[in-house]
């Protein structure tokens, strides 16, 4: 069994019902959850958007395969409604994104896939919940603590706690 963080992220239709069902979907599909973040509102980042993200972070225990994970994400994030962007397009509103933060502390590159996520560290979004679930989580490639990494967040966007 490995644990593996999970971002989730939505913006459209109840925003809390699209969350509390993609966490039954990732209990069904991918593995026990362990620890559930309370939901954080945010402002779009990185693009324009008249609706606010609500935003958690889950702990999974799973015995998928990083590749086996990222087909069970998009597959709960299409039988949920999300439409995939084109390449090379941008962010774009959304009713589910589930985003692999971390897997077992592991560091990979994959054709579909990068672990930890690349741009996690510059996000309050996902840093503030992931906390409430591994305060002693430490980020792979830096090794900078959680605590750590949300102080050295710069020019962030607005956050709140729900």
């Amino acid at each position: 069994m490995k644990k593996v963080l999970l971002g989730l992220g939505t913006n459209l239709g109840k925003k809390e019902q699209n969350l509390n069902h993609a966490i039954e979907m990732v209990k069904k599909e991918i593995g026990a959850v362990q620890a559930i973040s309370s939901i954080y509102q945010t402002p779009p980042w990185g693009f324009e958007s008249k609706e606010y993200f609500f935003n958690q972070v889950i702990a999974v225990q799973t015995v998928l395969t990083p590749s086996e994970l990222m087909i069970a994400i998009k597959n709960i994030e299409s039988t949920m409604g999300r439409l995939q962007r084109e390449q090379g397009q941008g962010y774009q509103d959304r009713i589910i994104d589930l985003d692999i933060l971390d897997y077992a502390g592991e560091v990979m590159d994959l054709e579909h896939v990068t672990i930890p996520h690349p741009k996690m560290s510059e996000r309050s979004f996902v840093l503030l919940p992931l906390q409430e679930v591994d305060q002693f989580w430490v980020h792979p490639t830096s090794k900078m603590s959680i605590l750590d990494l949300i102080n050295a967040l710069k020019n962030d966007i607005e956050i709140k706690k729900i």
